[in-house]
């Protein structure tokens, strides 16, 4: 018996032809995806790796070394000096260099209070030196130091440091195990500094100071210079009392030409102290 076929002749065509060509198109881009991905991949890895050579042989050029080293700030130390303690930055890379730790070996001399240092392409480092300033030279012991005004030790003094005009400070030594082994009491250093800067504003008065003895934290007593007198100024007051002093000194040496001290810490009243033992102190009015 004879099966009748569909009239319509596109049926089977519909239902078959189109589901394998979406297979075969789906499976195209699948596999190009992939590829697009791998070369990508590849070409990221490629400039990377290129990136990073580039970079290191740029770090490692001749023109990024350091040649050159200016100093400028210093006045104790010479250029030399201060070189010395930077031996070994030469040759060092520009950029990968670390400066500060090299101002930390700057920081470790003594003459140094503070330190800056630059990077001026293509091979320079530029280096600016603070030095301390001495403000008197420390007797501590049989030895004598120059010390600054923070009462820190600079260096040891010695024929080196002759064209320092400074004044002898006496009573610095540190006196107990609490101290941590410290060479100088800072509070007595502290009062010294309180002294010779107060009287920096009078130059000429400054200049005549030749000894401080800091010992009693509440009297600081000075000598000036071709003087033998003790002139006892206290805690403070120090310009005006040096110079009241020096006001009524030639009244004073009239009435008493040896004098051992004189005591200028009592607003109107100025003590008079003669040389020479078991003599009492004698009162004179017109003191400041």
């Amino acid at each position: 018996m004879a099966v009748a076929a569909p009239a319509d002749k596109r049926f089977r065509r519909a239902r078959v032809s189109p589901t394998r060509q979406r297979g075969w198109r789906e499976r195209g881009w699948r596999d190009l995806s992939w590829l697009l991905v791998a070369r990508t991949a590849v070409l990221i890895a490629l400039v990377g790796y290129g990136g990073y050579r580039g970079v290191e042989l740029a770090l490692s050029a001749e023109a990024l070394a350091v040649t050159r080293i200016t100093v400028s700030g210093n006045e104790r130390l010479s250029r030399g000096e201060v070189l010395s303690l930077l031996d070994g930055l030469s040759g060092q890379n520009m950029v990968t260099v670390d400066l500060d730790a090299w101002r930390q070996k700057l920081m470790a001399s003594p003459w140094v209070a503070d330190a800056a240092m630059r990077r001026v392409l293509p091979g320079t480092v530029d280096v600016f030196v603070s030095e301390r300033e001495p403000m008197g030279i420390g007797r501590i012991g049989d030895s004598l130091y120059l010390i600054d005004q923070r009462g820190e030790v600079i260096d040891e003094y010695g024929p080196n440091y002759a064209d320092l005009d400074l004044p002898i400070i006496d009573g610095l030594a540190a006196r107990s195990a609490h101290d941590d082994g410290l060479l100088v009491d800072q509070p007595r250093a502290a009062l010294a500094g309180r002294v010779l800067t107060a009287l920096q504003v009078k130059p000429e008065l400054a200049r005549r100071v030749s000894q401080v003895d800091v010992t009693d934290l509440r009297d600081a007593v000075l000598i000036l210079k071709g003087d033998t007198t003790l002139v006892r100024v206290g805690d403070d007051e120090f310009v005006e009392r040096l110079q009241s002093y020096l006001d009524l000194v030639p009244a004073l040496k009239e009435r008493v030409p040896n004098i051992d001290y004189v005591d200028l810490r009592f607003d109107e009243r100025v003590y008079v102290r003669p040389q020479g033992a078991g003599v009492r102190a004698q009162r004179v009015q017109g003191g400041s």
